[in-house]
């Protein structure tokens, strides 16, 4: 059985549909700082508001612990939703509950509702299947359809994405659709050469994703505080960065393996140096053998690769036919640390080809340095599920619709 999509739900018109959402956008002092998860949101919640459906929008935003928290309410996801939709969108101040229920059993053919956010229960997430499942009774009372599309949270065995899909009829939205349908051209037949560039804190984040990937791609490239480890396996010294000791084996045998498949695994030749975690901490180059040598010494930080490494890697990116990028190349927070990522994100705007930025932290920052959607072939909305499925796992909230 294939993915079960919109148009297995039949008509929809005066039907209660829930949506589950992914609009768990960056926040700063209650102001929305990145609205790409809203945006993705809007065509499937379109379509249904065209069927004359009564739409019920559900998503979690942040991690306020299973209790109420006004710092995660969804009632500024839901005016801005208003604003870049262009119709009036309703919002609850409960999710279930006598006023959730009042507000739903108002909503009118063709309108939308958004409910507070999710994880005010701590049923959402619960490990009990009879506590999840609860929960996703009260949810299944509120709807006559479910419409599962927000892939950011696919891999997670969460109420609203898993329990109550089997509750009532789901189906994917055209969000998860899009999404399956790049990430099934990066694992099933990408065109070469296919490059993919990992970055991000650690290393043991990628390690599932390294494994399945190098018997299928032509070149990895590593940046980010992950890098450090791969250095330190070859036995260079990296002052005070971030390092995963207990990581060193496991990369020096990926390097290995790599070596043998014919897979060039390129690191960088010089690193940005910092004396301290700040925005306006001194900093040198150094080179990626002598990351001791500087000023700072031992206490030195790797922030950023540097400019020697940033053209490589972009060379290398442009030249591919099939790009797949994950996790920043330094903290591109801080200006001055930014040189690598805005690099990789620049490179990846001139691809002849499918280039694919993964979603997370990697999404944030080209939408930070001043880049637009458009100028990619595809951004994710789902960092940790792109990241499974090109992994090879199998994803809870992909399997419960027939996947």
């Amino acid at each position: 059985m294939g993915l079960r999509t919109l148009s297995d739900l039949g008509n929809l018109a005066g039907k209660r549909v829930i949506v589950r959402c992914d609009l768990n956008v960056p926040l700063k002092d209650g102001v929305i700082t990145d609205d790409g998860r809203i945006r993705a949101s809007i065509p499937t919640l379109n379509a249904l508001v065209e069927q004359g459906a009564r739409v019920v929008v559900v998503s979690h935003l942040g991690r306020p612990d299973g209790a109420p928290d006004p710092a995660y309410s969804l009632r500024p996801v839901a005016s801005r939703l208003e604003e870049l939709i262009g119709r009036p969108v309703g919002f609850s101040s409960e999710t279930v509950g006598a006023e959730a229920n009042r507000a739903v059993s108002e909503l009118q053919n063709g309108s939308l509702l958004v409910l507070e956010n999710l994880r005010f229960n701590a049923a959402e997430t619960a490990k009990d299947d009879s506590v999840r499942g609860a929960f996703a009774q009260q949810l299944a009372s509120l709807c006559d359809a479910l419409v599962s599309d927000g892939f950011g949270v696919v891999h997670r065995k969460q109420a609203s994405v898993f329990d109550l899909a089997s509750l009532v009829p789901s189906a994917a939205g055209l969000l998860i659709e899009s999404e399956l349908k790049v990430l099934e051209k990066l694992t099933e037949s990408p065109e070469r050469p296919y490059t993919v560039v990992l970055g991000g804190s650690k290393v043991s984040d990628k390690l599932g994703v390294i494994d399945h990937l190098l018997p299928r791609v032509d070149r990895i490239l590593v940046g980010g505080g992950m890098v450090f480890t791969f250095l330190a396996a070859l036995g260079y010294k990296v002052g005070s960065s971030l390092l995963e000791v207990d990581q060193i084996p496991t990369v020096q045998r990926y390097m290995e393996e790599a070596a043998k498949k014919g897979v060039e695994l390129v690191l960088p030749t010089d690193i940005v140096v910092a004396a301290k975690f700040a925005a306006d901490a001194d900093h040198v180059i150094a080179a990626t053998d002598a990351l001791e040598d500087t000023p700072f010494g031992a206490s030195g930080l790797g922030l950023d690769i540097g400019p020697e490494s940033s053209q490589a890697f972009a060379k290398i990116i442009e030249s591919s036919a099939t790009v797949f990028w994950n996790g920043p190349a330094g903290v591109f927070e801080f200006p001055a640390f930014a040189g690598g990522t805005h690099a990789i994100a620049e490179a990846l705007t001139k691809v002849n080809g499918l280039s694919v930025v993964g979603g997370g932290d990697s999404a944030a920052a080209v939408r930070v340095l001043g880049f637009h959607d458009d100028q990619f072939g595809h951004i994710s909305t789902g960092g940790g599920a792109s990241l499974e499925f090109l992994e090879g796992k199998k994803l809870p909230g992909l399997e419960v619709l027939g996947w």
